[in-house]
């Protein structure tokens, strides 16, 4: 999944209560079903989609709050450009053009005339350096961001140093409006209960801890692509509750793990229902929290990688949906961009039991007569592997590693408590290891850079939102630095390459899968879903290309 940018790369950005069965019985009865041919009934419906990692919503719509809701970075903002992954080009969105300058620091972005706020006032310029300035009070980052200067209809990022990566690093960040964000007392706290926005549903409605809908905004620069009534959201406190509505026909768009999909959901109404999965999404990782022992040493890293059995990690825990990892730590997003002599010639990403008891062994941490080994300090090899309660996927996941740890005499226990207590343990660096998303931009900058770059490493106490796992590589960062001054992509290449070579020997995390976009829908009441045929966006609902999708669909008729 493409993460949105003002929150890091955790499995979910907003706490996840549990709710019982009652509670999600009660959820699903309250909606409208979904089969229907009646064409004045679909043109008034709500497309219905479900939340499963929140059992229930506050009325947040803060992008800048732990608990925002959905759909406030899909809906409600948008970003000056749509990078699509599925079809790998990029749709002009509040800006129509954009143009870097020679030296590589700087880029002009010229906006889109007749934009306005949902409260009628017209976006500016000024909005946009706003926006960057209140980012970095806030939640900090873009430290390669000097000033944003805002001039008539164009707005100017200018970088102290050269930064290629800059154009969809801000390009694809949501744009606040000034005159309302100005006026508040402590924008990183209020609520936003009543958001003003430039998406195409920005009016929020009917809000209760189970649901609420997003109505259009009556401002909308394209409102001929508002052609849906509106979006109802449902909350779930797990995949369990969503995968029953779809099966059920309570909602039209399923964005979550579903498994044996084609039995479970397919079956139901082959006309209608359909799925795509394309392997766009971000690597999956393991990630072992490095400031502790023994996390710190790259043989154990290496040799936990070799016991982990991929081929039943993504058979039973992914339902055979994803695709295992090689040692680039590469997602499919990024297949043009693999070392191919690093990706064939990989050893400690491929199952291997023997060679990681013989790496375990050599390093130090013996194997005892009841075959359970021991760390340097004597204390029993044990450590907890952190996910959400509400990803039955990653908790399937997470229990396969653990068994296949049993092998090479390693104890590890599966702790599941709520996303948001999770989230908190990574962000202050408080955790063993845990499972996560990763950074999905267009290049795999990011990605290198959050993995092995001392500038992403925090100590533990504070918080971070990348590089959870804090590991810091020196070399990593001479070559991060090469890449971000190098405009030229198939330079940009030769500097992924050595940056893959040297991942391959620190093995900074152990990637696990490349996660797929998860996306199903049923289109009894909505037509003009993206599929593999028509990649124009995935079918995430988190994910940048989201609105390209909201401003598709058309009521059947």
């Amino acid at each position: 999944m493409t993460q949105p940018r003002y929150f890091r790369a955790a499995r979910m950005t907003a706490a996840s209560l549990a709710v019982g069965a009652m509670l999600l019985t009660g959820c699903t009865a309250n909606v409208n079903k979904t089969s229907t041919s009646d064409a004045g009934a679909n043109a008034s419906a709500f497309l219905t989609i479900p939340r499963e990692d929140m059992g229930t919503f506050v009325q947040n719509f803060n992008p800048f709050a732990p608990t925002v809701n959905p759909m406030v970075q899909q809906s409600i903002y948008e970003s000056l450009l749509i990078f699509n992954p599925a079809k790998g080009d990029t749709v002009p969105w509040l800006a129509t053009e954009w143009k870097a300058a020679e030296d590589g620091k700087s880029v002009t972005f010229t906006l889109r005339d007749g934009v306005k706020w949902s409260d009628g006032q017209p976006l500016v310029a000024d909005d946009v350096a706003y926006t960057f300035e209140l980012q970095k009070k806030i939640k900090g980052g873009f430290e390669y961001l000097d000033t944003v200067t805002a001039e008539g209809n164009k707005v100017t990022f200018n970088f102290n140093k050269p930064w290629s990566p800059a154009l969809y690093d801000v390009g694809q960040l949501i744009i606040l409006p000034k005159h309302i964000w100005a006026a508040l007392p402590d924008p990183e706290k209020d609520a936003n209960a009543k958001p003003v926005g430039t998406g195409p549903y920005t009016e929020v409605d009917t809000f209760q801890a189970q649901s609420f809908v997003l109505k259009k905004n009556p401002n909308y620069w394209q409102p001929e692509k508002q052609k849906i009534a509106g979006i109802k959201m449902l909350a779930f406190a797990g995949n369990d509750g969503a995968n029953l509505a779809a099966a059920n026909g309570d909602v039209d768009w399923a964005p979550q793990y579903i498994p044996n999909i084609e039995k479970t959901f397919v079956s139901k109404d082959k006309e209608h229902r359909q799925y795509w999965f394309p392997a766009t999404g971000a690597m999956i990782n393991w990630q072992l929290n490095t400031t502790k022992a023994p996390f710190n040493d790259v043989d154990v890293r290496k040799a936990l990688s070799m016991a982990v059995d991929r081929d039943q990690v993504t058979k039973i825990g992914m339902s055979g949906y994803a695709k295992p990892a090689d040692c680039t730590g590469l997602s499919g997003n990024y297949e043009t961009w693999k070392n191919a002599a690093v990706k064939d010639n990989c050893t400690w990403t491929n199952h291997d039991v023997q060679k990681a008891n013989e790496l375990l062994d050599k390093a130090g941490y013996p194997k005892g007569a009841d075959g359970k080994r021991t760390l340097k300090d004597g204390k029993p090899f044990e450590f907890k592997i952190s996910v959400g309660a509400t990803s039955s996927d990653w908790l399937s996941v997470a229990n396969v590693i653990a068994q296949n740890l049993a092998e090479v005499g390693v104890t590890a226990k599966v702790e599941s408590p709520d996303w948001a207590a999770v989230v908190a343990g990574y962000e202050t660096g408080d955790f063993d290891s845990g499972i996560v998303w990763s950074a999905n931009d267009p290049s795999p900058y990011k990605y290198f850079n959050t993995s092995m770059g001392t500038s992403t490493v925090k100590p533990v106490g504070t918080k971070t939102f990348d590089n959870y796992h804090r590991f810091g590589d020196t070399k990593a960062d001479a070559l991060l630095a090469d890449f971000v001054g190098a405009a030229d992509e198939s330079k940009q290449k030769d500097i992924a390459n050595k940056l893959q070579e040297e991942y391959n020997d620190v093995a900074p995390l152990v990637p696990l899968f490349s996660g797929p976009e998860w996306g199903a829908f049923n289109d009894t009441r909505f037509t003009g879903w993206p599929t593999e045929d028509n990649p124009y966006a995935t079918l995430s609902v988190r994910s940048p290309t989201t609105v390209l999708i909201l401003s598709t669909l058309e009521p059947r008729k």
